[in-house]
């Protein structure tokens, strides 16, 4: 029977092997991309020898579809996956957010069968420099599944979002696919606070930038952007499911490090009239759940780092994650997919690379039965 270890307890294994095992858990630690698939291939390997599963960040990931039985709940119609939040600086492909692109990248080209395509969840580049949107563009461009694009405020406001137009197109626009609509919207929109103080665009972008800088407005999705919003949604039929997809999370979770939507009640009023929503978010770098209402909503682990969780406002629903490890580069860091079933409800899953792979599915969500319980309970590391 398969021995369910711990990442340590494997690692600790493979250690008492031999001093070739303790230069493998190095090489893993911090391999290129020529090497990642040799390594994690011989490292699977070991692991079968000693009857251990492999860490989740070289499984594929895979959420398992409902069980065929009275009263299951509806099989998986399609799955896409996700990755976000790469922060790249314009230092090369050895940089160590670079790096994490690529082993994110690698972990959705891993994946089979593949997803029908991936969202990337914004926050490219780290400050909106076109050298910066490059990099993030020659990464992403090696994803074999078709990309969808959002774009986050360290994409936006160094020039108010002119290369990331002419790289990727619109910052928000819809789409249909098999039966789902889906919409991506740009959700930092910041009232101008720039002009009368006559700030740079790169002071500008250093504001934006900041976490909790006083100095910037909240963010939000805007009236102009409402307005189409509303006029794309009174196009569908109120049965058709619907996943938003947003940087910022579509509620009111933490002001003061502007994890906030601050027209969030009208955005939500605008998706209310439908039976099936999903909101799916970055910006946070953390699994995050929440439910208001009928609408399900879900953060995305960021590549680069975790934030800690906010001091307050926590959602009930959401299951913490553990504390990250400082000295772990790619710990309480990852990627994921989501199952999207054939009622239109969604099975959120976490592909921690440094930590137990975790799952929210649909049914957690609507019975009310999942709660805080768990991880790391402070507002700081």
């Amino acid at each position: 029977m398969t021995n369910n270890k711990t990442r340590k307890e494997l690692e600790f294994a493979l250690r008492e092997r031999s001093s070739e095992h303790e230069d493998l858990i190095k090489s893993l630690q911090n391999c290129s991309r020529r090497d990642f698939l040799k390594v994690s291939a011989k490292f699977a390997t070991m692991a079968a020898a000693l009857g251990v599963i492999q860490p989740h960040g070289f499984q594929l990931v895979n959420v398992a579809h409902a069980a065929d039985s009275p009263g299951a709940a509806p099989e998986v119609a399609f799955r896409f996956a996700y990755m976000s939040d790469t922060h790249l600086y314009a230092r090369g492909m050895d940089h160590r957010f670079a790096r994490a692109a690529i082993k994110a990248v690698d972990d959705l080209n891993a994946l089979d069968p593949q997803p029908d395509f991936v969202l990337f969840g914004g926050d490219l580049a780290q400050l909106g420099r076109a050298d910066e949107l490059d990099l993030g563009y020659q990464i992403i461009k090696e994803i074999k599944a078709p990309v969808r694009m959002m774009v986050g405020e360290h994409d936006w406001y160094l020039d108010l979002g002119e290369k990331w137009r002419e790289m990727f197109g619109e910052d928000h626009y819809s789409f249909d696919h098999k039966g789902v609509h889906f919409v991506v919207l740009n959700s930092v929109v910041e009232k101008d606070f720039w002009t009368a103080k006559g700030y740079s665009p790169e002071q500008r972008m250093a504001i934006v930038s900041g976490l909790d800088d006083n100095r910037q407005s909240p963010f939000e999705v805007g009236e102009e952007q409402r307005d189409w919003l509303g006029q794309n949604l009174a196009k569908v039929d109120k049965g058709t499911p619907l996943v938003i997809f947003s940087h910022s999370p579509l509620y009111k979770l933490y002001k003061p490090w502007n994890f906030w939507t601050d027209d969030a009640e009208e955005v939500q009023a605008l998706l209310k009239p439908f039976a099936t929503v999903s909101v799916i978010h970055g910006h946070t770098h953390q699994l995050l759940t929440n439910r208001i209402g009928n609408i399900h909503f879900h953060g995305m682990l960021s590549t680069a780092w975790p934030w800690p969780y906010a001091p307050e406002g926590l959602p009930e629903y959401t299951v913490q994650m553990d504390r990250p490890d400082p000295f772990n580069q790619f710990d309480g860091c990852g990627d994921g997919s989501v199952a999207v079933r054939g009622n239109g409800r969604i099975d959120k899953n976490y592909n921690f690379w440094a930590q137990s792979p975790r799952t929210v599915s649909a049914e957690q969500l609507d019975s009310g039965v999942l709660k805080s319980s768990g991880g790391y309970k402070g507002a700081s590391y």
